[in-house]
């Protein structure tokens, strides 16, 4: 056993998601969504770096020491695999572990709206998952894809750096391919999926041009990806999509992208006012015509409004599905209104408004 195995084993015990390894600190622990420190020692460097290269693989650790940080996949067998992060600092080294579960919670256990399950059920095209680092992202597209996996007769094709949540053949096919383990990159795994017979393909990050490109190409041509972007709102995915290209490629891909875009889902993560845990409010954006025209035309500035008049096809904005935790008491007036777009809707609902209700 790994000397740091009694860490992943508190951390379990603790319900945390996240554990933090710094050296000149003490062990930190991200419970229900704060941090909070354990009663250990302050980690000195020496000793830090021994534990953590206990854990990983060779060719991580040099690149490790070649870069000053890198990723991988660790497991505990029985527990619970771990996302690693090392990366140096001020001090010396330092290391960031998420916990992926090993059961799969799935749309039902989420609480999602029924919409997200049927985009399991799409027979091509692209749909995003979006939102700031430690959204739950991962968590949501685990879900689809496990729903898929266990009502589609197709081959399921996930490439993500590293692999996340494991999932087992169960109706569909399922491969996993780790970046800089099975493939050298996103995009010649995107290159290669396109040869090996893939209906569904999920891409952990679309963080570059070339892996946009070929995941905008593999959903115009009959397979189904999902994919995952760092932005808050259906309208700005849209928006960081398109600029990712060279200005004289933009109306192509901007023609390309309304026809084979099929959802973007936007979330942000709570804290459940009743100190359970945390709950997502999701945006969605479901690709009807009228959305499609929106993108044609460059006025993604309106997809906003087209999400108010959607809720028939299963669309919703970002402060919609806020009022809605909020109504139910599931979340604070207080957290509301600091991550709502529209924050004067929810000012009624403080008990101290401020004076002021801008960002500062």
């Amino acid at each position: 056993m790994a000397q740091i195995d009694a860490f992943f084993k508190l951390m379990h015990e603790q319900g945390a998601s996240d554990l933090h390894l710094i050296a000149g600190q003490q062990p930190i622990l991200r419970i229900k969504g704060e941090l909070e420190r354990v009663k250990y020692k302050v980690l000195d460097n020496d000793g830090l770096k021994a534990m953590l290269y206990e854990i990983a693989p060779e060719n991580k650790v040099k690149t490790f020491e070649e870069t000053g940080d890198v990723d991988f996949a660790y497991e505990i067998p029985g527990l619970a695999r771990y996302r690693a992060n090392f990366f140096q600092q001020k001090y010396g080294v330092g290391a960031v572990f998420r916990e992926i579960p090993s059961k799969i919670l799935t749309c039902e256990d989420l609480g999602l709206p029924r919409v997200i399950k049927r985009l399991a059920q799409l027979p091509r095209g692209l749909v995003l998952v979006t939102g700031p680092t430690g959204s739950g992202k991962s968590t949501t597209l685990a879900a689809i894809i496990h729903e898929a996996n266990h009502t589609r007769k197709d081959h399921i094709l996930t490439i993500e750096d590293p692999i996340e949540f494991v999932h087992q053949s169960a109706k569909a096919v399922v491969n996993h391919r780790e970046v800089g383990v099975h493939t050298k990159s996103f995009s010649a795994a995107l290159r290669g999926a396109l040869r090996e017979d893939p209906d569904i393909i999920l891409v952990g990050e679309l963080r570059d041009l070339e892996t946009i490109s070929l995941a905008i190409e593999a959903a115009s041509t009959g397979h189904l990806v999902f994919g995952t972007l760092h932005t808050t709102s259906a309208s700005k995915t849209v928006d960081r999509v398109i600029e990712v290209f060279p200005e004289n490629q933009q109306e192509q891909i901007r023609n390309t992208l309304a026809d084979g875009i099929r959802a973007v889902i936007a979330q942000t993560l709570f804290k459940r006012r009743d100190g359970s845990g945390r709950v997502a409010a999701l945006e969605i954006m479901i690709a009807t015509p009228a959305v499609r025209n929106l993108i044609r035309e460059g006025k993604t500035f309106q997809i906003p409004s087209m999400l108010q008049t959607g809720q028939k096809y299963g669309m919703q904005t970002l402060d919609d599905a806020i009022m809605e935790l909020l109504k139910k008491k599931i979340i604070t007036a207080e957290d509301a209104y600091t991550k709502a777009n529209e924050k004067q809707v929810f000012l009624p609902y403080l008990k101290n408004p401020p004076a002021d209700f801008t960002e500062v």
